[in-house]
């Protein structure tokens, strides 16, 4: 029988006059492809030459940022990405990222230099010596700024997520939207198959997820303006809010896209009645005109409202994609109501009551425009 030559691993030691691997910094990244060589050099430069890695994971940037990231890697072994393709969302590749490091200890940030690296080593250091389980930088904190924020509305929206987020971690944070933290690498993996991956707040999932409770040390954070690429947020964060809301609340029950997804089409209800009322009954056209009408309208709602908060980490954007995501989804929600009505009248027609027909038609309907829309109209046209 031939012996095995394999070393174990127990035994395999860094190369001499390097510092063993401890931390990973993990980086989502959107054609950011300009951020890239300079955000490595201010790693190097707060974390020292060694004992640390930085993972991009790149969305399939129309820019090349993975290509950047692998130029840099192939002489810099402390450089590593991950390409996803089909694949969007800030919150699922900070997981991924995360998932993927040997390192004891990952922190997620931004590449695109609004987060200073320097908060680095004083964030690793109070998670390493036992005085919180996560560490985070603050925006809010005092000493800290939000001046990177491009709008007045996003900072009062972030303040107004941070104190509903309050409540719903049980922990007391200036800043729960904050994209930049830091935490053992073993206490992220335990809780990966519990995070949903849906959104951009991957920190208050992990927190409103863990249990017990995590010990939180904040630091305060100057937030600085973006050096170049896409913000991987849009002005909707009270929005990206609410699916976390319905995720800690109703994602065991019900998938968060689904209840987002249903929740849209209540509201495009409302719409199409709103519409109907203001044409029909003022007597500017006829009922049959009215309906049509009423329904386009309450179907592009729908349409835009589902891009900008159910399918945000897959959003449609572009006028191209936005026509033919529109189109598609007019289609889908066509086939839909064909359903409901063919359905709920079968059902009606056979003795069941009016309304628990009706009912079955409009679930039966909700269900197969989530699944026609989620393939056909998100899936396609990305």
């Amino acid at each position: 029988m031939t012996q095995s030559h394999f070393t174990p691993a127990a035994e395999v030691a860094a190369p001499s006059g390097a510092a063993p691997l401890e931390l990973a910094v993990v980086m989502p990244t959107l054609n950011e492809r300009g951020n890239i060589a300079p955000m490595v050099a201010r790693l190097e430069e707060a974390l020292g030459p060694t004992g640390w890695e930085a993972v991009f994971v790149d969305d399939n940037s129309r820019d090349g940022t993975a290509d950047e990231a692998r130029r840099i890697g192939r002489t810099d072994p402390r450089i590593r990405v991950i390409q996803r393709i089909g694949r969007r969302g800030l919150a699922s590749a900070a997981i991924e990222g995360m998932c993927a490091t040997a390192a004891p200890f990952v922190a997620v940030m931004d590449a695109d230099h609004q987060h200073d690296p320097a908060l680095l080593r004083h964030m690793l250091e109070a998670v390493k010596s036992g005085e919180a389980d996560l560490a985070y930088a603050s925006r809010f904190a005092v000493g800290g700024n939000a001046d990177g924020l491009t709008s007045k509305g996003r900072e009062n929206g972030s303040r107004f997520a941070n104190a509903v987020a309050r409540k719903l971690t049980g922990t007391e944070l200036s800043d729960a939207m904050s994209g930049f933290f830091l935490l053992r690498t073993d206490q992220l993996r335990s809780q990966a198959q519990d995070l949903s991956g849906i959104g951009f707040k991957i920190m208050l999932d992990i927190l409103a997820t863990a249990s017990p409770q995590l010990r939180v040390k904040e630091f305060p954070l100057k937030f600085a303006e973006r050096l170049s690429g896409e913000s991987k947020l849009d002005h909707a964060v009270v929005l990206d809010f609410l699916a976390g809301l319905y995720e800690r609340y109703l994602g065991r029950y019900i998938p968060t896209r689904f209840a987002l997804f249903g929740t849209v089409g209540g509201l495009g209800v409302f719409v199409h009645m709103a519409v109907l009322a203001a044409l029909f009954r003022t007597g500017l056209t006829t009922f049959t005109l009215a309906t049509a009408a009423a329904t386009i309208v309450a179907m592009t709602f729908n349409f835009w409202l589902n891009n900008l908060l159910t399918y945000r980490d897959k959003k449609l954007t572009g006028a191209k994609a936005m026509f033919y995501g529109w189109m598609g989804f007019c289609a889908t929600s066509a086939v839909g109501a064909f359903a409901n009505v063919a359905v709920s009248s079968y059902l009606q027609g056979h003795g069941w009551r009016w309304w628990a027909a009706a009912l079955i038609g409009v679930v039966l309907a909700s269900v197969w425009n989530y699944a026609l829309s989620s393939k056909f109209v998100w899936g396609r046209y990305r």
